[in-house]
């Protein structure tokens, strides 16, 4: 097991079990997310750093026809996830593996070559290499393929105190919000010939972004 994964699974041994009921009310955006993605029916869709499996779980309800797949470093989230999506009839629907956000195979893991839909949900803000995430998540989009992301935004047309406030408890999870998010993602859109669309959310407490192949 990686130091990676052994940190995730420690920090996620006991909140995996509350997690989704103590994160709907400040993780803003992810069903707005959902709803955009609208797959084709029969494409692929992936979440990396999937959890508790919340997000495949309304997805693959919202989109009958698509398939659905999702990766996350902690062995522990997995376990939460698969007895969620088990306990929802959708484990033929959805499938889950063990992998590093930043060089996961997924011929290896899913026999998948790429993903007509890949997103992020509030993850990227947890994985210290995140700009080399997206740089592998941009590989695995087929042609016309997407790259969804929300996560948390700069919060700069909030109130001084509670960006503070709130930047201080997140440390408490290991949270760390990109602010240098937008400005990575236009210079990987240029590298990469695909477009993007970014939009800050709530006032800039979450941020937004679409990028298409």
């Amino acid at each position: 097991m990686s130091e990676a994964a052994a940190a995730m699974d420690r920090m996620y041994r006991g909140q995996r079990h509350i997690y989704d009921a103590t994160r709907k009310f400040y993780l803003l955006g992810r069903d707005r997310l959902i709803t955009k993605l609208a797959p084709a029916p029969g494409q692929s869709v992936l979440e990396i750093g999937c959890g508790t499996g919340r997000n495949l779980i309304l997805a693959a309800r919202r989109y009958p026809d698509a398939r659905f797949f999702g990766i996350d470093v902690s062995e522990e989230m997995l376990a939460t996830a698969r007895a969620h999506i088990a306990r929802a009839g959708l484990q033929d629907r959805i499938r889950l593996a063990q992998g590093a956000a930043t060089s996961f195979d997924p011929l290896t893991l899913f026999g998948e070559s790429g993903f007509g839909r890949v997103f992020f949900s509030y993850t990227l803000s947890m994985i210290p290499p995140w700009q080399s995430a997206i740089e592998h998540a941009l590989t695995l989009l087929n042609e016309s393929g997407e790259l969804h992301i929300v996560d948390f935004g700069d919060q700069a047309r909030l109130p001084r105190a509670f960006r503070a406030l709130l930047r201080k408890w997140l440390t408490l999870f290991h949270v760390t919000p990109r602010d240098e998010l937008d400005g990575v993602l236009e210079k990987l859109a240029t590298a990469n010939a695909v477009r993007l669309q970014a939009v800050p959310l709530y006032g800039g407490y979450a941020q937004s972004a679409v990028l298409q192949a």
